[in-house]
């Protein structure tokens, strides 16, 4: 019994030292493309964050020889035989098609329960093989100049950015990526409008997800030096790693954009006027018009033509099916710097969305009713920022609370006030949200009527 007892105490100690043991993974850093300069940074910290965690631990580093385009150092380090006897893979800023000795293969060994890792340029990898990009889930498109962000935490539970905060404030080199589909992702951390000329949109700056039974972890950050040796980052990428790698929980499935009412307000009587994923119950003012709207990530978007932060087009004004008289209203907008757009309430009375902020206002101001009442305070926030609003119109009287201040309070409104669908001021009218003058982004639009 003690002998049988010794062999069954051994066997538990056993099996938990294999359960501890590092993971093994290779590390590439190889470059058919352009080989940043922090590449031996990536090298260093990536080494020694699996040395300090204990999670893991570099068995092999693929450089590609010392200009990083050595496709025989590539190809020899790479095979299915060296895969096989690791748990997964780490491209660390590499670029161009390198030369992988089985592509096909190595998602193969990928699906079966591999981990893969990407920083920064790993998605301006492959981009003459359609199937990496499918697995990766964006392809790099372009960066403007490197730029301070506040990236939005899409998931503070996950263990790639539960250390995080809300947000992540982070001056780096930011992507514009292709080939996306935020349906086939669970996001990170991304962004609602341009990190550059902050147009809204859909801007994603890391993710995670599935292929097969193997786990996808990315992101874009990790052009810089001092971005590898910023403690945060450090967090953020062991995080992604132990995640990829089978260590920590955490989630791979898309988020769901529909938008939803909270349940005080649903209990008050609110109805959502827009679903976070499609633009059923609105149309086009003018059927004829330029289809300027879409819907990105849970945003109602007017996305116009522009070059880089100059708009040069014109898009056409969106209305809504429903229509009300007396009512209160609750939105959120988001627009560019020097914008310049409007929410009409029954289709004929507009509250002015303008950026007027830190500068002289004009126009009445943010939040003024066209041509009518100026705004009593000033209440804007930054272009590129969500800003709240709810309006309130009885008969002909209007209040407007901006961020939390009220801007107009019971202003007495008898007419249309400029590019108004008609004159019946009295009557029920829908919703109208200004596309012909400058770009916008709205979400949370919800309606409680009053009787």
């Amino acid at each position: 019994m003690k002998f049988r007892s010794l062999l069954s105490v051994l066997a538990v100690v056993s099996l938990l030292t294999a359960e501890a043991a590092p993971k093994k993974v290779i590390l590439v850093t190889a470059t058919k493309g352009f080989r940043h300069s922090s590449i031996p940074t990536a090298e260093n910290v990536i080494t020694t964050l699996g040395q300090t965690s204990g999670a893991f631990t570099v068995v092999d580093v693929v450089r590609g020889g010392p200009q990083g385009t050595n496709d025989a150092d590539v190809a020899e380090k790479l095979t299915l035989a060296k895969l096989n006897a690791v748990d997964g893979v780490i491209f660390a800023n590499t670029t161009g098609d390198l030369a992988l000795p089985d592509k096909e293969g190595f998602l193969n060994w990928l699906e079966a329960g591999h981990a893969f890792i990407g920083m920064h340029s790993a998605s301006d990898t492959f981009h003459g093989f359609p199937p990496f990009i499918e697995m990766l889930g964006g392809e790099f498109l372009t960066h403007d100049a490197q730029v301070g962000i506040s990236a939005v935490n899409q998931d503070p539970a996950h263990p790639a950015t539960k250390s995080l905060g809300p947000t992540y404030d982070i001056f780096d080199e930011i992507y514009i990526f292709k080939s996306f589909n935020r349906g086939k992702v669970h996001g990170l951390l991304g962004l609602d409008a341009h990190p550059n000329w902050k147009f809204p949109g859909d801007f994603a700056v890391s993710w995670s997800k599935e292929v097969g039974r193997g786990r996808i972890f990315y992101t874009s950050l990790g052009h810089r030096e001092d971005v590898w040796t910023s403690p945060s980052y450090q967090r953020h990428i062991l995080g992604g790693i132990e995640w990829a790698l089978g260590l920590a929980q955490g989630s791979a499935t898309p988020q769901d954009p529909t938008a939803r009412l909270s349940a005080a307000e649903a209990a008050d009587g609110f109805k959502l006027l827009f679903d976070g994923k499609t633009l059923n119950g609105w149309k086009l003012r003018n059927p004829d018009g330029t289809k300027s709207w879409l819907v990105e990530n849970g945003m109602l978007i007017n996305r116009l033509e522009h070059q880089k932060d100059k708009v040069v087009g014109h898009g056409t004004d969106l209305v809504s099916d429903a229509k009300f008289r007396d009512f209160v209203v609750r939105y959120e907008y988001l627009i560019p710097p020097g914008a310049n757009s409007g929410f009409y309430l029954r289709g004929r009375h507009e509250i002015q969305i303008f950026d007027d902020y830190d500068k002289k206002p004009e126009l009445g101001g943010n939040g003024a009713i066209y041509s009518v009442s100026p705004v009593a305070l000033m209440a804007s926030r930054k272009p590129g920022q969500w800003q709240t609003v709810e309006a309130k119109i009885v008969g002909n009287m209007i209040t407007v609370i901006l961020n939390g201040v009220t801007v107009q309070q019971d202003v007495e409104c008898n007419k249309g006030t400029g590019s108004h669908l008609d004159d019946n001021v009295d009557q029920p009218g829908p919703f109208l949200l200004q596309g012909d003058h400058g770009e916008v982004a709205f979400r949370n639009i919800r309606v409680k009527e009053l009787k």
